[in-house]
């Protein structure tokens, strides 16, 4: 019989009886018990999960998401004396990439950063570049990468492995910007910030006193993290206002819990731990529309062809206060270069150039003041009783001072000569201050022994030239202030091993020689004079608000001293002062109106430094010009330094005008009356 002939009964009976066999087999129940025992493990990871640890678990989840960032705080606007804002917070793009979410994979992290590369048009990589011509390579983006992961450690890292933020480019144009946060999903770590960027409406204008911000160097980076900056991403003021008043300016930060994507986005603020305070507003003693005006003034003085001039300073001040109204320094720049981003090129002409436009000439040059020092050493002489009212010294156009190693030998004698060859006379001190006669500040200064005249000498030269605040810094609120130098027959001993010698007086009194001062120095001392003998500390800050308008610091004239001259001795000096205008040197080429009253005093001081100098005697000249006005009531007073610029009178007296006109409105065409008419 075959097998397919068997009854279907037996053939049910074979599958039941395979079943009980596999059923009471202990290989099947080890299997079944092994299958239960894994279904429980589960069930019981799943209620630790779940129930026993859910809250560790979501607490740390929810620490993964989130991260706590820093939001900065709006900087602090600087102001003129009249409200009118000279910087502004304007808002800029950055593109950063984090590296810790690039891909894994290198080869498509790569690929993301050749992606970014391409829409902000930039160099992925400028390893083995030459420049081309006098600009180098622009740096790439993968250089920048390295670059920075490499400074933070010290060493070669792989650049996909940190959390910390990277600024691939500063300042990128709103639409490249945006072009990138649209594609943020196909590029994993790169992201896009908004950040507040300082704004110079003016521009080169004001420079030089507003000053500009920086990424904090490597070098200062602990020193400033100590206090509360960030080295990475915070910039700071490295000069002008920006540098001095940066802890008034820089506000306070704050702090945020913000939940993140994988990608890093930020989907959500969850928690404001403290709200950011904007820095203080600063307003400045400078009168904007008399900045410009200076400055246009002073230009012009300078681009005239019988001068052609490449530095120039003016200043403006109020004498009863120390106020600064117009700070100008010619050569200049534009501090907007250096929130945009400064090229190799751009920052090699800046700091290459000679007559260093990035320095404050007003406050930074060393200079001889010439004949604008001698009302200085006439105060000293009349106060030391070497002078009275009625002392005439006679000029012949110049004096022969014997060299005392060989008195008899007339070949060895040293001339000292006025510049006015033909000689002005006898004159009493305000005609030697109308006509700035070096003869008799030679006298005055250093005696003459032909006529047995005992003159004020180097120490007491020195000592009136240090009241009057010669020699050191003044204090103004500006970085990079030089105190100049006034010397003494100690300092020429140890400086050059030689004693000090009557010719070198001569050159002391009528400021030339080894004397040197800063504009703002020396017109500051022409302010004590015009006020009477009051000494105040130059200053170009007002007054500090918050930005709600509450007055943090309010403005007080700060006085360095009073001078010890007597006001009788400081009248003669002040009606010198005034004669220069009405029939000495400045009247040479300027008309003054009557209703300025002014009162000034013309330097012409001779000098060789790194850039120019002469031969022998001849040697280049800077015009200078200091006045006040009124002369009775002094309101206003201003200082004209032009480099190289010749004779005083002719160049920096009619600048001077210029600008005092235009501040009592002289230069105005006079209105008609419209009430007026004929009946």
């Amino acid at each position: 019989m075959s097998q397919s002939e068997l009854p279907p009964v037996a053939e049910q009976g074979g599958w039941q009886a395979r079943w009980e066999r596999i059923r009471n087999s202990p290989r099947a129940v080890l299997l079944g018990l092994l299958v239960v025992a894994v279904f429980f493990v589960f069930a019981r990871r799943l209620w630790t999960l779940q129930f026993v640890k859910g809250d560790y678990y979501r607490q740390q989840a929810q620490r993964q998401s989130t991260t706590l960032v820093v939001v900065p705080a709006a900087r602090g606007i600087v102001y003129d004396r009249n409200g009118t804002p000279l910087v502004r917070n304007a808002p800029s793009f950055d593109v950063i990439v984090v590296p810790a979410y690039l891909p894994d994979d290198e080869q498509e992290a790569e690929n993301v950063l050749i992606r970014l590369a391409f829409l902000l048009d930039m160099p992925y990589t400028t390893a083995g570049s030459r420049p081309i011509g006098d600009e180098p390579p622009e740096p790439g983006l993968r250089d920048i990468l390295r670059d920075t992961l490499r400074g933070l450690e010290g060493n070669p890292i792989p650049f996909y492995a940190y959390h910390r933020p990277v600024i691939i480019k500063r300042g990128v144009e709103r639409d490249k910007a945006l072009l990138v946060a649209q594609q943020t999903l196909l590029l994993p770590g790169v992201a896009v910030e908004v950040e507040s960027a300082r704004d110079y409406p003016y521009g080169p204008l004001l420079s030089q006193v507003l000053g500009y911000m920086l990424p904090i160097p490597g070098d200062r980076a602990a020193e400033y993290e100590a206090r509360g900056y960030d080295p990475n991403t915070d910039r700071v003021g490295v000069a002008g206002i920006e540098a001095t008043y940066e802890d008034y300016l820089r506000g306070k930060n704050g702090l945020q819990v913000v939940e993140k994507d994988v990608l890093g986005r930020v989907v959500r603020v969850v928690e404001e731990r403290a709200a950011p305070v904007p820095g203080d507003n600063v307003y400045l003693t400078i009168d904007k529309d008399l900045q410009q005006f200076a400055t246009e003034a002073l230009q012009a003085g300078m681009e005239k062809p019988q001068v052609n001039s490449p530095r120039g300073v003016v200043i403006v001040m109020n004498p009863q206060t120390g106020e600064i109204l117009a700070m100008v320094s010619l050569p200049t720049y534009d501090d907007n270069l250096f929130t945009h981003g400064l090229s190799a090129l751009e920052w090699d002409k800046l700091a290459n150039n000679p007559h260093r436009p990035l320095l404050n000439h007003a406050i930074s040059d060393r200079l001889p003041p010439g004949s604008v020092f001698k009302v200085i050493v006439a105060a000293g002489a009349l106060q030391e009783g070497v002078l009275t009212p009625y002392t005439h010294i006679s000029c012949p156009g110049k004096i022969v001072v014997p060299n005392k190693y060989y008195p008899n030998d007339p070949g060895r004698a040293q001339p000292f000569y006025c510049w006015f060859r033909a000689g002005h006379g006898s004159l009493d001190v305000v005609g030697a201050i109308a006509h700035s006669c070096d003869v008799f500040f030679y006298e005055t200064g250093g005696g003459f022994e032909e006529t047995h005249f005992e003159g004020l000498g180097v120490s007491r030269i020195a000592h009136y030239a240090h009241l009057f605040g010669l020699g050191s810094p003044t204090g103004v609120e500006l970085p990079a202030e030089v105190g100049g130098l006034v010397p003494t027959s100690d300092w020429k001993r140890l400086t050059y091993g030689e004693s000090w010698s009557t010719g070198d007086t001569y050159n002391f009194a009528i400021g030339q020689g080894f004397l040197t001062v800063t504009p703002l120095q020396m017109l500051n001392a022409v302010n004590a004079i015009a006020n009477g003998g009051t000494l105040y500390r130059p200053q170009i800050v007002h007054h500090v608000t918050t930005a709600d308008g509450e007055l943090v610091r309010p403005f007080e004239p700060i006085i360095s001293r009073t001078l010890p001259i007597s006001a009788e001795h400081l009248s003669l000096v002040q009606q010198g002062m005034k004669a220069v205008v009405d029939y000495g040197t400045a009247s040479k080429v300027v008309e003054w109106e009557p209703e300025m009253q002014a009162a000034g005093k013309t330097g012409t001081a001779q000098f060789c430094d790194d850039i120019m100098c002469g031969v022998g005697k001849e040697q280049p000249e800077h015009a200078w010009f200091a006045a006040y006005a009124p002369a009775d009531a002094p309101e206003i007073s201003v200082i004209v330094f032009v480099y190289n610029g010749g004779e005083g009178s002719l160049v920096a007296a009619p600048i001077a005008h210029a600008i005092l006109a235009h501040y009592f409105g002289l230069d105005q065409p006079p209105q008609e009356d419209e009430g007026a008419g004929g009946g």
